[in-house]
């Protein structure tokens, strides 16, 4: 059959997985997506880094757990020295697990994708799916974007005496990241400080279970206390708010009592959480008090959100192309909303900052 690649070549794309089964069915599931080809399986750490520079593939797909030099060692091996997209596949089934799969992402890693629980063809043909997802970001990484997280600065823990007193509510952030989104986050989180009237909303594309994992590395890293949103969660300064994986979350109410709302009705942009529903009540509850921030990933979700935040009289910032490890949100967001400010990652935090001390200042 005649195929397109005469003009655009197919991307490469090196295994590496310590089974030598579940190698061979990811070259088979790799090589039945179009547009892309195996040329090879390692099934350790230590071949992986050598076939990395003796063949110089395009793409890699990374297994975490591994003996010998596992899966995050190689990684920071390949990030460091001959830097290309590289997409985690995780067993994660466990809390350690799960930790691993986040701090590949802040190392750089692109993407990851979920071994199959069980070994359906149900199963299959959705970590075939999820992989095809992948490897279409990985071929639109800006791979020089984002320098890799190295040891992130932990905060030290602030003890407060008596009960905890709730500031005044003056100000929202909200943030929708996607592909490339756990590593910006890690840097953009901590530059909010403390936040003490503020609160923030993240919707981060990310699967169940993962979410309660990515909430507690960014409280961890961060001056704000952050945590995975819960039905009800009464909206209050100084706290973060992720939208759990696999549900949409808003805020409902009013800007001096407003609590979040979870819901699973159906996919928005075929992803959900999405950002979108959650910017749209933020403009609505919040309208003028509002930030919008939106940050690296593919597809166009945030951009109507950003236009409700922008209409209601709220702020907005988008991450830009240099620093964006894939920009589809941010581009599609500037081109239909626009912004107040396009930022470099390091400067996301300080934006917003200022944005927020400008709206303090415009309230008395």
């Amino acid at each position: 059959e005649m195929r397109m690649s005469s003009e655009r070549r197919d991307r490469t794309v090196l295994v590496v997985d310590d089974s030598e089964l579940l190698g061979k069915v990811l070259r088979e599931v790799i090589d039945g997506i179009s547009g892309f080809r195996v040329i090879a399986v390692a099934a350790s750490g230590a071949e992986a880094l050598a076939l990395v520079h003796r063949l110089d593939p395009d793409i890699v797909t990374m297994d975490i757990e591994m003996p010998g030099i596992d899966g995050l060692a190689a990684l920071g091996y390949i990030m460091s020295e001959a830097a290309r997209p590289v997409v985690m596949v995780s067993g994660a089934t466990t809390r350690g697990s799960v930790d691993l799969t986040l701090r590949a992402l802040e190392l750089g890693a692109l993407d990851f994708v979920r071994k199959p629980q069980d070994n359906t063809v149900e199963a299959w043909a959705l970590v075939s799916t999820r992989l095809e997802g992948a490897l279409r970001a990985a071929a639109e990484m800006n791979v020089g974007g984002v320098p890799m997280l190295a040891r992130p600065r932990v905060r030290t823990p602030v003890s407060v005496d008596g009960a905890r007193v709730h500031p005044r509510l003056d100000s929202v952030v909200v943030i929708a990241s996607s592909t490339g989104g756990p590593r910006a986050l890690a840097e953009v989180i901590p530059a909010l400080g403390a936040a003490e009237h503020t609160a923030v909303f993240i919707v981060q594309h990310m699967p169940p279970g993962f979410t309660t994992g990515l909430a507690r590395r960014l409280d961890h890293l961060s001056a704000l206390a952050v945590s995975e949103a819960a039905e009800g969660d009464r909206v209050e300064a100084g706290r973060a708010y992720i939208a759990p994986g696999g549900r949409h979350m808003r805020v409902v109410g009013n800007a001096s009592d407003a609590v979040i709302a979870l819901s699973d009705g159906p996919t928005v942009h075929g992803v959900r959480p999405a950002a979108d529903p959650m910017f749209e009540s933020v403009a609505q509850v919040f309208g003028a008090r509002a930030v919008g921030v939106v940050l690296t990933g593919m597809g166009r979700d945030g951009t109507a959100g950003l236009r409700a935040i922008r209409t209601a009289g709220g702020a907005s910032v988008v991450q830009d192309r240099a620093t964006s490890v894939v920009y589809g949100m941010p581009q599609q967001a500037l081109l239909e909303a626009g912004a107040d400010r396009e930022s470099p990652l390091d400067q996301i935090g300080p934006t917003v900052r200022e944005f927020i001390a400008a709206r303090r200042q415009a309230r008395p």
